[in-house]
């Protein structure tokens, strides 16, 4: 038995067909995406591809055709100011390193998102001491090390080895893991 037709949520909606891509389609588009989210270039090309094979399988033609106006509207994009992949690499960088992310683990997010990988790999680059400091925070966040809760002498290993994992150098793991004296470490 059908729902009727004026109570919300009873019925699914018909999916509009997608629009039939145009350049100035594909810049309004692209306009709209980085009104709500910073991007690299390559991603913004993800972004504005996935638009047009979806446009193409419903309207029945070939995305490649549509290479060259992506490529346009990403060049346009770029020689405007308003997508800059080394800004993005920074700002990206930051904000993860203050999160307690690895320099390692940023390198690899930022190529993730198509940043070039000497521009993530000078973005990522931190001196030792912040590194440490995002050492502490991911100790502190995964309760490893001095800020675990249970007996630190049978967990080390796995201290250790989450550490690793997270990306940090052994030699910081350690002196994290093993950092019993520590001004920032509060008693639980």
């Amino acid at each position: 038995m059908d729902a009727p037709a004026g109570r919300p949520g009873t019925s699914r909606p018909e999916r509009r067909a997608p629009r039939r891509i145009t350049a100035d389609y594909l810049q309004r588009a692209a306009m709209y995406y980085l009104e709500r989210y910073a991007a690299p270039a390559a991603q913004l090309r993800r972004v504005l591809a996935r638009k047009v094979v979806l446009s193409c399988r419903h309207h029945g033609q070939e995305p490649a055709a549509f290479n060259a106006m992506l490529d346009e509207v990403v060049a346009r994009c770029v020689a405007s100011g308003l997508v800059d992949d080394q800004r993005f690499a920074e700002a990206r960088a930051a904000t993860l390193q203050r999160r307690g992310r690895s320099s390692r683990a940023i390198a690899a997010s930022l190529s993730a998102k198509g940043v070039p990988r000497d521009l993530a790999a000078q973005a990522s680059s931190g001196s030792a001491e912040e590194e440490l400091a995002a050492a502490r925070k991911t100790a502190q966040r995964k309760r490893l090390g001095p800020w675990s809760r249970g007996d630190r002498a049978t967990a080390r290993q796995k201290d250790l080895a989450a550490m690793a994992r997270a990306g940090f150098a052994m030699t910081i793991a350690r002196a994290v893991i093993d950092g019993a004296g520590d001004e920032d470490v509060t008693e639980l």
